[in-house]
């Protein structure tokens, strides 16, 4: 499942969703993570009430199953819920490793929480036993 980060220096989840300058994006599975992109944004990302800078971190994380963040606005939580990805807010900043190693080791339990269990079902099809 992929999985996003809300930073500005590329090492720490510690931006706020609508005023990050950066989202790392990572594949995440049981048997480890791999990085697949970081994408920059520009402009007056810090300028609240401007619902426009909202819309390209939208579709950058439309793949993503998980988004961590600082800190989310209700309107960026809102769509963000709304296309089916969950977001996780961090109490402070803290490493993108160390998150990916706590993801991890929640992924290897033998019954991950309901919440892991609907992201990792995203983007999965979803099977009809018609027999039942």
């Amino acid at each position: 499942m992929k999985v996003a980060f809300a930073t500005q220096d590329l090492e720490r989840v510690d931006a706020h969703f609508g005023w990050a300058k950066n989202i790392s994006i990572y594949d995440v599975t049981p048997d480890g993570h791999q990085f697949l992109e970081t994408i920059a944004f520009s402009g007056d990302l810090q300028e609240d009430g401007n619902e426009d800078k909202l819309e390209p971190k939208i579709n950058a994380v439309k793949d993503c199953a998980i988004l961590y963040v600082a800190a989310i606005g209700g309107s960026g939580a809102a769509r963000v819920v709304a296309n089916n990805i969950f977001p996780m807010k961090v109490k402070e900043p803290e490493t993108i490793a160390e998150l990916l190693d706590k993801l991890h080791d929640v992924l290897k339990a033998p019954a991950p929480p309901p919440w892991l269990r609907k992201a990792m079902a995203k983007g999965a099809e979803k099977e009809i036993d018609y027999e039942d």
